[in-house]
């Protein structure tokens, strides 16, 4: 049950940082919620394994805290690999008229 709600919440997060950080417009509406649902429920397990019990808060803000870390790094990537990206590929079209 506290996997389903970890996951809802990692969703949440995803959301989230789909709306508040500044890369929203080089990826898809579903990429940071469901990045974050899947961050979340990979944390959960890892911390469970790990030996922390679920009724402690500690592994709440772990997992809720790392669930942000992600959602923001892989913005911030992904964000800065596609505006090269397509600057190149817009230079390449400019020069030759045709995509690579």
């Amino acid at each position: 049950m506290e996997l389903m709600f970890i996951a809802l919440a990692g969703i949440l997060i995803g959301f989230a940082g789909r709306y508040l950080l500044p890369w929203r417009s080089t990826h898809g509406a579903a990429l940071m919620p469901a990045l974050g649902g899947i961050a979340a429920m990979v944390l959960w397990v890892g911390l469970t394994w790990a030996g922390l019990k679920w009724d402690a808060g500690v592994i709440w803000w772990i997992t809720l805290f790392g669930t942000g870390v992600v959602v923001a790094a892989v913005d911030i990537l992904v964000g800065q690999v596609r505006t090269v990206s397509d600057a190149a590929l817009l230079e390449h079209v400019t020069q030759h008229g045709v995509a690579a």
